[in-house]
């Protein structure tokens, strides 16, 4: 295709949302104010212009579509076999991820905030949050090495958004350094490796930097690094990763090491800001593993969210059908299980985040545990909105860690996830001669991407491994869905705790099929003690006869 014509093709499908988010992206690249372009065809233009874009140099062109997550538009035009580039300044990203955070209601606050440090006619209505940073930078009270006000803006509004501005800092620390002030004891990680990719900067200084994580999948199976604390053990890790470049090819970053690294330390400073936790060896052998307290008059917040509707999605996904026998037998059993049940329906991701933000910022000291459920299509580490956006998991998770919910610290926090991680069928060992049945199984796939990683007291239910599918019955809901409450109104009477639970839902839907494809569920979890719920006074809700687990192949 000629380049000019896919070009043309580009700016008819982009929104003016997305031109306007394309030209920010591309500020210090054409080192003019982005408000300035007018169309798609004049910031390609001005891009062609510089050099920057060009039918030999296509790559920006892909950086940009994928930074604004228009995966789709990528595929339709066959630019994903083109090399993965890093062209864009990380922070440049920043800011731009950051904007995709805030809601309109945040960015009332945030624009409040800023009252006395931006004029006036930069704080109204009509403002969008890019506006809003672009005005920042003009009066310098944000740069690429100065976010102290952003900081101080999303800790009073929105803590979590400052997870971002951590990882964007610890990937501009110098790599020799990086790993001796962030790691307080040794810790090993696995990750592939990637050569690095020299990336202009705001400012006159050129650093090298791995691609972002958005495009890059991270698979843990492939290499084993030990990161120690210490300046030459440092030094050696940075040997040994430029070393590892026979495997680049495979994606990986170092931004996540980074992330892994910061968390760690962080889940360190809560443990033992808790004055729980001291130098003395645990005598293993000799000390029971202790359960979580379920003595509150409140059990706790189960916040449920269900997609079904996708048809405004910027992504091509199909209705969730059986969804909604998933969200009621959800809500009777914990509603049972003594939980104050808030359900939501088709939200988008904004929707999501401000969900989780506004529970985050409530009050749980008087509740025991804290459980979300979500039921939508997804890939590996996210899920989608209805709007076709994705949600990484840890948007989900990290808002109610020890850090930004202290009500929660130290209390159970449970995530169930009813999505896919990936579009792989996992095949039976044994291929039976069963039908598909395409008709009433359908699974919640797309692409896999990233994946995340886990903090103290946080057990995460995913409906599949890594990578692969998961099943939902148009009739009788989804396998994981129906299997999990099913045991829970069968082994909380008999005071099991919710890692066996997990167990025996993972046994239950490994043994049903689709014809000749399996699914297998994945709990992960970093809870320190057992969780048990006290057994209901109150009779368990009656479950239809048909969802009894694996009684039958679908």
């Amino acid at each position: 295709m000629d380049f000019q014509k896919l070009l043309l093709d580009v700016g008819k499908a982009l929104s003016r949302d997305d031109i306007k988010a394309l030209a920010f992206l591309c500020t210090d690249l054409l080192g003019r104010n982005p408000n300035s372009v007018e169309s798609a065809s004049d910031l390609f233009s001005r891009l062609e212009d510089q050099d920057r874009l060009s039918s030999e140099k296509p790559h920006l062109l892909k950086e940009l579509l994928f930074t604004i997550q228009r995966h789709r538009l990528v595929r339709e035009l066959r630019l994903s076999d083109l090399a993965t580039t890093s062209l864009i300044s990380p922070y440049r990203k920043l800011l731009y991820n950051l904007s995709e955070e805030i809601t309109d209601d945040l960015l009332r606050e945030v624009k409040f905030l800023l009252n006395k440090a931006l004029p006036r006619r930069k704080l109204e209505d009509n403002v969008t949050t890019l506006e809003v940073f672009m005005e920042m930078e003009h009066l310098d009270v944000i740069s690429d090495t100065n976010l102290d006000t952003l900081e101080n803006i999303f800790q009073s509004v929105c803590p979590m958004l400052n997870g971002e501005i951590r990882r964007y800092k610890a990937q501009q620390v110098p790599n020799t350094n990086l790993i001796a002030q962030e790691m307080s004891r040794p810790r090993s990680l696995s990750f592939p490796s990637q050569t690095s990719t020299s990336l202009p900067r705001t400012g006159s200084i050129e650093m090298q930097a791995f691609p972002p994580l958005a495009i890059c999948p991270m698979n843990s199976s492939k290499t084993s690094v030990d990161l120690f604390h210490g300046g030459d053990e440092c030094e050696a890790l940075a040997q040994n990763l430029s070393s590892l470049h026979t495997e680049a090819r495979r994606c990986a970053s170092l931004e996540e090491v980074k992330h892994f690294a910061l968390e760690y330390s962080s889940s360190q400073e809560n443990t033992n800001s808790s004055g729980k936790q001291t130098s003395q060896t645990t005598n293993t052998h000799t000390e029971g593993l202790g359960t979580y307290p379920m003595t509150s008059a409140k059990r706790g917040i189960c916040l449920i969210i269900n997609n079904y509707n996708f048809s405004e999605s910027r992504v091509e996904l199909k209705k969730r059908e059986g969804t909604m026998i998933d969200e009621k037998c959800l809500q009777e059993v914990f509603e049972w299980l003594g939980f104050e049940v808030q359900t939501h329906r088709d939200c988008g991701k904004r929707q999501i985040l401000s969900l989780v933000s506004e529970l985050s910022r409530r009050d749980h000291s008087q509740m025991d545990c804290f459980v979300c459920c979500v039921l939508s299509h997804g890939l590996e580490g996210a899920v989608y909105g209805v709007d076709g956006q994705e949600v990484k998991l840890r948007q989900l998770t990290d808002p109610f860690d020890g850090l930004n919910c202290p009500s929660l610290a130290e209390k159970p926090k449970l995530f169930f996830i009813q999505a896919c991680q990936g579009s792989v069928e996992q095949r039976a060992v044994y291929i039976e001669a069963d039908s598909r049945a395409p008709s009433r199984i359908c699974s919640d796939a797309v692409r896999a991407r990233d994946s995340i990683p886990s903090k103290a007291d946080v057990l995460l239910g995913m409906a599949t491994v890594p990578l692969f599918v998961s099943y939902r019955d148009k009739t009788n809901g989804a396998w994981f869905i129906q299997s999990l409450c099913q045991n829970l109104v069968q082994m909380v009477p008999r005071e099991c705790d919710l890692v066996s639970i997990m167990t025996k839902v993972n046994a239950d839907v490994s043994k049903k099929n689709a014809g000749s494809y399996k699914q297998m569920p994945q709990p992960s979890f970093s809870l320190r003690k057992k969780v048990v719920f006290p057994v209901p006074k109150s009779s368990p809700p009656n479950l239809r006869p048909e969802l009894q687990v694996c009684s039958h192949n679908k």
